[in-house]
């Protein structure tokens, strides 16, 4: 059910190319794991915040503006308005987080038709997840198995007690066993660093504020202006057309910044998970290995996968990436390139 080892012809191949040597001589010799961990731990937080924060303003400002075009209220009752769209964004976060906490992790292993995987059924599977869990001081994971060619795979749930790691059959049937033990040691680092929680969170932000912009467009079609806002020597007037103007700035420029910062901090995941399963395995070879296989993979994507689940997924799922052997990299992507993540790698087992 394996391949060569991970120490085989392709990596050695692909470590010996000037560009790779490059990257892996721009990592000073004294980095190690910890200290990868702990810039991303770093980045990860301000993205986070930054992406709260965003979600607020947007909140605020939309609320704001449309009692004003609608003239309902003086400029100085605008605040308790603005005050309200923060606490009602607030409020659907906290409802739509409820819902991903407690139902996100069974929609996500449904959408992508992985199906429980019994101990019997593989037990050198099995015994890689528990010799990993052991080394990471977790509960035993659920096992699933997602019946696609392509090599990939995923962790969810909302904490290590819940916590489920899915892989395909593919990934299963041609990694040996070193290389299959770092791509679990990737997930489960994932779920060791509340990867998986913060993952659901950070899409249903995104989702919210996507919903917020087209609601803001919705509404304000359907709003007829006010008298305030219609006499523009006014006070009020003056006050409608900023308001106006901002909240359309942010129902245009939020949903993409929003975006990118979802991106930018799943990008900044999956170096911290892959120096995690390094701490785990102490095997960066292992990880490397596999990553080498996974973007020379040219057997179909998951066809389960789409745009929103995508960052889940050790390596990009989607057609584009694939096609370009996972080597995209912009700030629209999910994730890194994954020559990139190799340099890293190789660069701590120097």
């Amino acid at each position: 059910m394996s391949g060569p080892g991970p120490r085989g012809t392709n990596l050695q191949s692909l470590a010996a190319q000037p560009q790779m040597r490059e990257r892996i001589k721009a990592y000073p010799g004294t980095v190690t794991y910890l200290d990868l961990i702990a810039k991303n731990k770093r980045s990860s937080t301000l993205l986070m915040i930054l992406m709260i924060i965003l979600a607020m303003l947007m909140g605020c400002v939309i609320v704001a503006a449309v009692v004003a075009y609608g003239g309902r209220s003086a400029p100085e009752q605008l605040i308790p308005s603005a005050i309200l769209g923060g606490v009602a964004g607030l409020g659907a976060a906290l409802i739509a987080a409820a819902w991903s906490w407690y139902g996100g992790a069974s929609a996500i292993l449904s959408m992508s038709g992985a199906q429980p995987l019994a101990r019997e059924m593989d037990l050198e599977l099995y015994n890689v997840v528990e010799e990993v869990a052991i080394a990471g001081g977790l509960p035993m994971p659920k096992v699933f198995l997602i019946p696609e060619s392509a090599l990939n795979a995923f962790a969810t749930g909302r904490d290590p007690q819940h916590a489920a790691v899915a892989i395909t059959s593919g990934l299963r049937m041609k990694l040996t066993r070193e290389e299959l033990q770092g791509v679990i040691a990737h997930e489960m680092a994932h779920v060791r660093h509340l990867d998986i929680r913060f993952s659901m969170l950070m899409a249903t932000m995104v989702g919210l504020i996507v919903f917020a912009a087209d609601a803001f467009w919705r509404i304000l079609r359907h709003t007829r202006p006010g008298r305030g806002s219609r006499s523009k020597d006014s006070s009020g007037g003056a006050v409608m057309i900023v308001l106006l103007v901002l909240a359309v700035l942010l129902s245009i420029l939020a949903p993409i910044v929003a975006r990118m910062i979802q991106m930018a901090y799943s990008r900044e995941r999956e170096y911290l998970a892959d120096a995690g399963a390094v701490e785990l395995t102490r095997n960066p070879e292992g990880l490397a290995s596999a990553l080498a296989k996974l973007a020379g993979d040219n057997e179909p994507l998951v066809e389960a996968a789409n745009r929103g689940t995508a960052h889940l997924y050790i390596v990009n799922p989607l057609r584009k990436m694939r096609e370009a052997h996972q080597a995209m990299n912009s700030m629209m992507s999910s994730h890194p390139p994954i020559n990139e993540r190799i340099a890293r790698l190789l660069a701590l087992a120097r």
